[in-house]
């Protein structure tokens, strides 16, 4: 059974190289498809490290909200948070405003030469992080990580999805984003181990050396990508359709050697349904999933009770990080691969496969999250495993939609403006006004505006359903998105 499962995969990563012509050999694949794999897991390290540490960061940086008067307490802990918050979103501010700009870039140099820069810029960012002095310049540290993460987001799905075809790109997107989970789970266990093993070492305190860290890995790895530049696959842009007699004139039927930018040409892949409703989706579960993963260490510490009895804070939060990690891990791998499994195999049955498990997935972490609110711990344990399962099961069938449904002359600046839009809207917003609900209300009153999100989210990847067949298939013909928009909702084929 266990070398049936073993083939079946190593099929799917080695059949289907290049829809088109075959243009880069197998093993080239393989070896690009780690090797992303790999820049993403240490993407997602980077990133989680700041949830990992924020507890420590807020004490070094806003010491009057762990003391003081208890009239005020109160006040300076919301402010506090929601200071802590905007470490959050500065990157993710820096990251949605520059990725349009990385994703037109993409479609006219080579992307492992860009993805090289950019990986270099954020590891030494991260590492600039851990000599932060004082806040400002840890937002702006926190800045140039977006800036250089920016860089990689557009570029990565999209060369992958030049290396392999649509047939089991779902599975093969699953591997990609599996990184997700599993680097945001390293990131936490990584940087509350570090955190307390390393507090006092050199004089420094142990939150900055999680930072430290990270970087001559991702250095090493900026070397490797750069040297994957001669084996970039070619770039296989459909036909301008005849039909279409003033973009047929300009370009002579053929298909244009470089995509030119222009900010029409961006808002036009918003008359691709799927498309849209996917993006929108995504951006409700990004809101939810961004605030909840911020804040869950510091809500694990002040009810799992953990650590156990005379643990210091380090200890405690420690506990907690490498706790949580470990469900984050196990669950984020098994699901985000279950996901992207369960998209391909039911789209042989029905075409929106991929929006309904999305939708299902997250209406069901939605429920979990909320039986984890009304349980104690350590039975809540159990709901908050099942929730970030279910969180988690999106994760392949939603970036699959992405790249399916956009050709390759665009395909870079879809997923560069999907990253604009799912951050401005999502998870660049959601730490701040989570860490403000809780600093003046409640944990309760946060976890419920992220259920009610997710919620939403369902209800806009079930509405998607309807249109994948149509867009799928146009996006292969090459058809141009003018003529793409909503129309009259009918059932879709099986």
């Amino acid at each position: 059974m266990r070398a049936t499962i073993i083939r079946r995969m190593a099929a799917m990563l080695t059949a289907d190289t290049n829809a088109a012509e075959p243009t880069v050999s197998a093993r080239v694949a393989r070896v690009s498809l780690v090797l992303l794999l790999t820049i993403n897991l240490f993407n997602y390290i980077d990133r989680y490290i700041l949830a990992a540490v924020e507890p420590e960061l807020r004490k070094e940086f806003f010491p009057q909200a762990a003391g003081g008067p208890a009239v005020s307490a109160k006040d300076e802990l919301a402010r506090a948070m929601s200071s802590t918050g905007w470490l959050a979103t500065a990157f993710l501010i820096s990251y949605m405003v520059t990725a349009p700009l990385f994703g037109a870039i993409a479609n006219r140099m080579s992307r492992w030469v860009l993805i090289a820069i950019a990986v270099t810029v954020w590891s030494l960012a991260s590492g600039a992080s851990g000599l932060a002095a004082t806040f400002a310049v840890l937002l702006i540290t926190r800045c140039f990580v977006g800036v250089g993460e920016a860089g990689y987001g557009p570029a990565a799905p999209a060369l992958i999805a030049e290396l392999y075809s649509a047939k089991n790109r779902g599975f093969i997107m699953a591997l990609f984003y599996m990184a997700i989970p599993v680097g945001s789970a390293l990131g936490y266990v990584f940087g509350g181990l570090i955190t307390a093993k390393m507090d006092g070492v050199g004089g420094i305190h142990g939150w900055r050396w999680p930072f430290f860290l990270v970087v001559l890995p991702g250095i090493a790895l900026a070397i490797w990508a750069l040297m994957m530049r001669k084996h970039e696959p070619a770039r296989h842009v459909p036909a301008i359709p005849a039909a279409d007699p003033a973009v047929a004139a300009e370009n002579g039927g053929r298909p244009a050697a470089k995509p030119r930018f222009s900010v029409r040409q961006y808002l036009s892949i918003f008359k691709i349904p799927s498309y849209t409703l996917d993006t929108a989706g995504m951006t409700a579960m990004t809101f939810a999933i961004g605030g909840f993963s911020f804040w869950l260490p510091a809500y694990l510490v002040d009810h799992a009770h953990v650590g156990g009895d005379g643990a210091s804070p380090k200890e405690v939060l420690s506990a907690v990080n490498f706790k949580f990690g470990v469900i984050m891990a196990v669950c984020g791998i098994t699901a985000t691969l279950a996901g992207g499994w369960l998209g391909d195999y039911f789209k042989r049955h029905f075409s929106g496969s991929y929006f309904v498990v999305s939708a299902a997935g997250i209406l069901l972490s939605a429920l979990f999250i909320v039986l984890m609110i009304h349980t104690p711990f350590p039975t809540a344990w159990v709901w908050l495993t099942l929730a970030v399962f279910f969180l988690f099961l999106n994760t392949g069938p939603s970036n699959t939609i992405l790249a399916n449904v956009t050709s390759p002359a665009n395909r870079a600046q879809a997923f560069a403006v999907n990253i604009f839009v799912i951050h401005a809207l999502g998870d660049a917003i959601s730490p701040p006004i989570l860490g403000q609900l809780v600093g003046k209300y409640s944990w309760n009153a946060a976890l419920y505006l992220v259920v009610a999100v997710m919620v939403v989210a369902s209800a806009l990847w079930l509405w998607g359903a309807v249109y994948l067949k149509r867009d799928e298939e146009r996006a292969v013909s090459g058809a141009p998105v003018e003529g793409r928009g909503f129309p009259v909702i009918e059932p879709s084929e099986k």
